[in-house]
């Protein structure tokens, strides 16, 4: 992991994880994709896929996008590649949010 989450701080409400270029992104967790595009800069190509029970899960830094909005998808199913972070290093930035507010990911992964 190169970044860890810190609550209240906006800069960091999510984890970022070291990658390789193209190395396949996975659903954390089954939902409906309800974004995925490119235009919120600080986050490059993003996808946002809404989960059960006001849970959001956002994956960005990616270097192609696999899923459209409205997709169906699988939890372990690819949606994207991995591509680089704003500094040249390939990363993945993976966000948690419950009814909105940003939660630590570590506390739902396995």
């Amino acid at each position: 992991m190169v970044q860890r989450f810190r609550r209240g701080d906006r800069t960091q409400q999510g984890i970022r994880i070291a990658g390789r270029s193209g190395q396949k992104v996975v659903a954390a967790e089954s939902g409906t994709v309800v974004y995925s595009n490119s235009g919120l800069k600080s986050y490059g190509n993003l996808v946002i896929i809404r989960h059960a029970n006001g849970y959001l899960s956002a994956y960005g830094f990616n270097r192609r996008l696999l899923v459209r909005e409205g997709a169906r998808v699988k939890r372990g199913q690819g949606i994207a590649e991995v591509g680089q972070a704003s500094d040249g290093t390939y990363r993945l930035h993976f966000e948690i949010r419950r009814k909105g507010t940003p939660v630590d990911p570590l506390r739902y992964l396995p």
